[in-house]
């Protein structure tokens, strides 16, 4: 009499596994950007620097800064900080957002840090041009 190997019961269990670890990420990126608030900040490239305006969600209005050798600045909800000095202070009417922005030769690099569903945004930006971006990334000036 032969054996027969019955791979149907290690087969579901691993479908099975695969499909909860699915859906459990899933939902756990759905939770993730349902935690993110709005802001919403135009970014121009300057002579210097950068300036940017904030539209909403933070408790700036104007900020403009020098960047040297392509060195990143960090920006959160409170204006230019450094990575290791964030603000403690959380203000339920703000988005609680933190990214770094880099003026690169051909634009702008940002790399989002916290509050933010995008990672990195790099965008060419020339003198004096404005791009918007948001919690989800670009978006349109109005």
């Amino acid at each position: 009499m032969k054996a027969k190997l019955n791979f149907r019961k290690p087969f579901s269990t691993l479908i099975l596994a695969l499909l909860f670890l699915a859906t459990t990420s899933e939902l756990f990126a759905q939770e993730k950007i349902a935690e993110i608030k709005d802001f919403k900040v135009i970014v121009e490239k300057t002579d210097n620097g950068i300036k940017m305006k904030s539209k909403k969600g933070s408790a700036w209005i104007d900020l403009s800064f020098s960047l040297d050798n392509y060195r990143p600045q960090a920006v959160d909800e409170y204006g230019m900080t450094e990575l290791k000095n964030v603000s403690v202070n959380k203000d339920e009417n703000l988005a609680d957002f933190l990214f770094t922005i880099t003026k690169t030769e051909s634009g702008i690099e940002l790399k989002g840090m916290e509050g933010t569903a995008w990672t990195e945004l790099k965008f060419s930006l020339a003198k004096n041009e404005k791009q918007a971006i948001d919690q989800f990334g670009m978006t349109n000036l109005n």
